[in-house]
């Protein structure tokens, strides 16, 4: 039976962060369960990561190597590469992913030519 190491991109440990940083407004024992939910859920990911759905935006344009997990209220994309899952994104599922992905490409392309 073949398993997985998970981590971590610093965009979703950044999206995480936000997410606890905002429930903890109304509630510190809430944000913290969230967040050992979230991070859970995750870690599970080393066993059978394939089980998971096609991220269903970017299958339609034929991109199927992205995977998520939806978790209570939150999507979270991963990419399963030979032995390693990349949690890529942790976002609430009433927001637009395309758009969330999209602003994602052109930073990391604008971050990229400002070192040229």
């Amino acid at each position: 039976m073949r398993t997985y190491t998970v981590t971590w991109t610093d965009n979703a440990q950044y999206d995480l962060e936000l997410i606890v940083e905002y429930i903890k407004i109304e509630s510190i024992p809430i944000a913290k369960e969230v967040f050992f939910a979230i991070k859970n859920e995750c870690n599970q990911l080393y066993y059978m990561p394939t089980r998971k759905r096609i991220v269903p935006e970017l299958q339609q344009i034929g991109i199927t190597q992205y995977r998520e997990v939806l978790f209570k209220r939150w999507r979270i994309v991963f990419k399963i590469e030979e032995s390693n899952i990349s949690v890529l994104t942790v976002v609430d599922s009433s927001r637009n992913l395309e758009d969330i992905l999209f602003q994602r490409l052109i930073k990391t392309h604008d971050n990229k030519t400002e070192r040229l």
